[in-house]
């Protein structure tokens, strides 16, 4: 079984590659790293070592790579041949791959009907959707007729903790034991083959929302309000107490849309709270707070992890001031090498805060959830 996988960076390796590889498919990373490609293509495996107690390292073999940048006909060849095709890139990143995509299938449907599933492993809801909007953008018609019968474009959710890392080994890459990969099954060519590590559910929006909701979430949270107080790390941020009830208050915020809406256990997901919060804090593993809390713009974007559950929340009825005082947080992330706050700062000092508020999370200035905003910042501020 051949697999692509579309980046070869700590989670490409660390998670989907390495999952790939353990149930049996040959990988092929695709990546513009030349680094990255000319040592997976010597080496043909890599080192995946635990953030645990045991520190156990799994070498991930029957691997190898491509530039997309100098090998763009090889890549479209491989998928051509490919059992499925994954990525994670990022989702910003998903419309510079499209077009290689679109070649693979476009030669792949020319010659054969061979079921073929593209699922795009990113931090986005509907990632594989956007995905496949981009590549049948690419498409004639002719090709986007074939590619229905024979091409599906499953949605998922993916969940596993990788730090930014170096290492002597530049393939090397450490990884929190835990893990999720939930596939939409609705969405998969009947007769697939499961893979093993995949869960594979009807239903995926309340596992997505669930995971954006809550790791997401309190990901950003700890470190918006670990930044303020002067934290490198969300380890150092999630050992002070008065925070990590901050970032508990948040999580059950969004935890109590999650159960109205989705009908989940509210015990069960209070230990999945919990399990979440201990992950933020493993010892083992060293997190900077400004990879965390890095692009703000996105993680304030209507959709994502901060205003849509403050939404939710306030057209049920519910809690949202914690998740306001994350976004006000949010809206004090002064990191200079970070495009996204640098941009956020010059707009708040140009407009005002509160009209970049409205800018970037589409809320107008006198929705009830903007104001809690402006009240928390002011808080802040202070």
């Amino acid at each position: 079984m051949k697999a692509v996988h579309f980046g070869a960076g700590n989670i490409g390796r660390g998670f989907i590659g390495l999952l790939l590889s353990k149930a049996g498919y040959e990988v092929c990373f695709v990546d513009v790293n030349e680094d990255f490609v000319s040592q997976l293509q010597e080496r043909g495996e890599y080192p995946v070592t635990l953030a645990s107690d045991g520190q156990e390292t799994v070498i991930v073999n029957n691997v190898t790579a491509l530039s997309s940048v100098t090998h763009a006909a090889e890549v479209a060849a491989a998928i051509a041949e490919a059992d499925i095709v994954t990525t994670a890139v990022g989702v910003s990143i998903l419309k510079f791959i499209a077009g290689t995509v679109a070649e693979g299938i476009s030669k792949r449907v020319a010659v054969s009907a061979a079921p073929l599933h593209i699922i795009a492993c990113e931090n986005a809801i509907g990632g594989s959707a956007q995905l496949k909007e981009l590549v049948y953008a690419k498409l004639d018609e002719d090709t986007r007729r074939k590619a229905d019968a024979s091409v599906a474009f499953p949605n998922a959710a993916v969940d596993r903790i990788v730090p930014l890392q170096k290492h002597d080994d530049i393939l090397k890459v450490v990884v929190e034991p835990f893990y999720e990969w939930v596939v939409d099954s609705s969405e998969m060519i009947p007769g697939y083959t499961p893979i093993e590590g995949v869960h594979y559910v009807e239903n995926l929006e309340p596992y997505i929302e669930r995971k954006l909701f809550t790791v997401n979430t309190g990901h950003c949270s700890a470190a918006y309000l670990g930044y303020l107080r002067g934290y490198e790390t969300i380890q150092q941020a999630m050992s002070d107490e008065p925070l990590t009830a901050l970032v508990r208050e948040v999580l059950e915020e969004t935890g109590a849309v999650l159960v109205q809406k989705h009908g989940f256990d509210k015990a069960e997901h209070s230990k999945y709270i919990d399990k979440i919060l201990e992950r933020f804090r493993n010892p083992a593993l060293t997190d900077e707070v400004s990879r965390v809390g890095r692009s703000p713009l996105r993680k304030l974007s209507p959709n994502d992890r901060l205003v849509s559950p403050a939404l939710q929340a306030y057209e049920r009825g519910l809690s949202y001031t914690a998740l306001t005082r994350s976004m006000a947080a949010a809206l004090l992330f002064d990191v200079t090498d970070d495009p996204e706050a640098v941009e956020l700062q010059a707009a708040i000092a140009e407009l005002g805060v509160e009209a970049a508020v409205t800018k970037y999370t589409g809320m107008a200035a006198d929705h009830e959830v903007h104001q809690s905003v402006m009240a928390e910042y002011g808080k802040l501020k202070k």
